[in-house]
């Protein structure tokens, strides 16, 4: 197969082996812990933990497309708010 219309470099093919792991990970988890600990939290609907790491990555996204139009400093600062981000996500929601 031709990928030569991406530019297939460390930091998208770390993105994307990060999502991959993430996904077996939560399988794993799921495996291991039937059931997905549904909980009632600040939104006030049921989630599970799929929910709240789909939560996390869309967060996370918006958090690097703000971080992009919005500031000149480096995206490790944004990387480090959608990782508080998502610790709150797995807490709070």
């Amino acid at each position: 197969m031709d990928f030569s219309w991406m530019a297939w470099t460390l930091p998208t093919a770390l993105f994307f082996i990060a999502i991959f792991a993430m996904l077996i990970g939560m399988g794993v988890w799921e495996y291991y812990s039937p059931g997905g600990s549904p909980r009632v939290g600040i939104l006030r609907i049921e989630t599970t933990r799929g929910d709240r790491l789909f939560i996390s990555l869309l967060g996370a996204a918006y958090i690097h497309i703000a971080w992009l139009g919005l500031t000149e400093l480096s995206l490790w600062w944004a990387l480090a708010l959608s990782i508080v981000y998502a610790i709150g996500v797995f807490k709070f929601v």
